[in-house]
């Protein structure tokens, strides 16, 4: 029987700021290869052996998964949207309950999309040694042979020592995240291993195991899946019965609480980069401990990550030592390694000042493409846009600004005010006020334009849809 991977990516983790942010999180982003972490989960989860993936995301990051999943060349089993973040508890009884109604025997993979395993072999084969505990109605989840000790993860602790087989051991309890010490004598006890957060299951089996320790989340989530609308692809699940599931984590509501749950153990690399030192760490310093990457130089530093994500912007580092520097086009991040952990401090702080910077990333991505801001200033604003080959922005018009299109990049069609012409590499059109007006790539190659708009108000909810294929209001 095949397995159904079921890809959690509904997520908005702070403490990779400035690069992840709550509208454009980690697991969209390349940070440790060409592939963003959510590529890469996919692909570790695909081939022989594996159905389609399902995926569990909320409506804000719902094209960039596909978009991106496009760009892996994996194609998604069902996706749905969550109305709203209720933790990981919620989103693995709903993906269970959409398996068990075709098949309640159903083999369901649930792994975070934002964790890096370099030795997707390696990792494809701790799965199949999972499966006889699955059949025998186990609750699989794969702990992480520790090699440090690491206080910024959850422990397992084992009923024995693994025997090196990679067979599943007997669960003896969850340890939440350890102090030093603790940690120390855990590494050193040998029963111990990581809790990655990663479960192997029969939909059946997950189900029983909700009805006896988590029985409130059955009706809200049941319901709303039963009550899902298709939607473009999508599945929809209904936003009320979603709204009145508890937000608890998948551990809370059952693993802690399961009397039948067995480890996997793990000796492959593995990683949740759950802070810049993870990024530091799995980036793979050079002698003296430094990273650079992107636009970024390092001069007589040590045990030091520096980043740059600003196309122009050079990032230098000039004797530093134990210092993490990230920098993007509108924030940087300066931080002692050792305070990687309280990176959320920082984003608190911007957040109680109204910085817009707290959550919402430079470069705005939309179904159609994305574009990013270059130039603000009183009364006027100039954008980069770029519309992928085919996409289509939604006819629109807007009460408090003009606008100036030059495209710069392929072709655009251009309708303004029902009159329709096609705008080249160099040639530019004005959109007065008020017209009704779209804008479209019907080339082959990405279509980019700078737009140049002037009014009293520039916000993106200055906005009247009269038509959109992306079914937006």
């Amino acid at each position: 029987m095949q397995i159904t991977p079921v890809l959690l990516c509904g997520g908005s983790g702070t403490r990779l700021w400035p690069l992840s942010r709550k509208s454009y999180p980690k697991q969209f982003a390349p940070l440790t290869g060409g592939a963003t972490l959510f590529q890469a989960s996919a692909r570790r989860l695909a081939g022989p052996g594996f159905a389609p993936p399902l995926v569990v995301t909320g409506a804000e990051f719902r094209f960039i998964v596909t978009e991106q999943l496009a760009a892996a060349g994996v194609d998604p089993g069902a996706i749905l949207i969550e109305p709203e973040g209720r933790n990981t508890a919620p989103a693995v009884l709903a993906a269970a309950v959409h398996a068990a109604a075709a098949d309640p025997e159903a083999i369901l993979l649930v792994a975070p999309s934002d964790h890096v395993i370099p030795d997707a072999a390696a990792f494809r084969a701790a799965v199949q040694a999972g499966l006889p505990a699955v059949a025998a109605g186990r609750l699989v989840t794969f702990g992480i042979a520790p090699d440090r000790p690491e206080t910024g993860y959850g422990w397992l602790e084992l009923a024995a020592a693994p025997d090196g087989t990679g067979a599943p051991v007997p669960l003896t309890r969850f340890v939440e995240k350890p102090d030093a010490a603790r940690a120390a004598a855990m590494l050193a006890a040998g029963t111990y291993l990581w809790n990655a957060g990663i479960f192997l299951f029969r939909a059946a089996d997950i189900l029983a195991a909700f009805r006896a320790h988590a029985p409130g989340l059955i009706a809200p989530v049941t319901a709303a899946v039963e009550g899902a609308k298709a939607d473009l692809g999508f599945l929809r699940l209904a936003a009320g019965p979603w709204g009145q599931a508890e937000a608890i984590s998948i551990d809370y509501a059952v693993m802690e609480r399961a009397g039948n749950l067995s480890v996997v153990p793990y000796a492959g690399a593995w990683s949740d980069l759950g802070g810049w030192d993870a990024v530091w760490r799995e980036a793979g310093p050079d002698a003296a401990g430094v990273v650079a990457a992107g636009h970024a130089t390092a001069i007589d530093c040590a045990d030091t990550l520096l980043r740059s994500e600003a196309e122009g912007l050079e990032l230098v580092g000039l004797g530093l030592s134990g210092i993490v520097a990230v920098a993007m086009p509108d924030a940087v991040l300066v931080a002692a390694k050792d305070r990687a952990q309280d990176v959320k401090l920082a984003v608190a702080a911007l957040k109680a000042r109204g910085a817009r910077q707290a959550e919402v990333f430079p470069r705005d991505h939309r179904p159609w493409g994305w574009f990013e801001s270059l130039a603000v200033g009183p009364r006027f604003q100039v954008k980069r846009i770029v519309v992928h080959p085919g996409a289509a922005l939604s006819l629109q018009s807007h009460h408090h600004r003009s606008e100036h299109w030059i495209v710069v990049q392929g072709t655009a069609r251009v309708t303004v005010d029902g009159e329709v012409r096609l705008v080249t590499e160099n040639q530019s059109v004005y959109i007065p006020l008020g017209a009704v007006h779209r804008m479209e790539n019907p080339g082959k190659v990405e279509m980019v334009l700078i737009e140049v708009q002037t009014g009293s108000y520039l916000g993106e909810d200055d906005i009247i849809r009269y038509e959109d294929v992306y079914a937006r209001g």
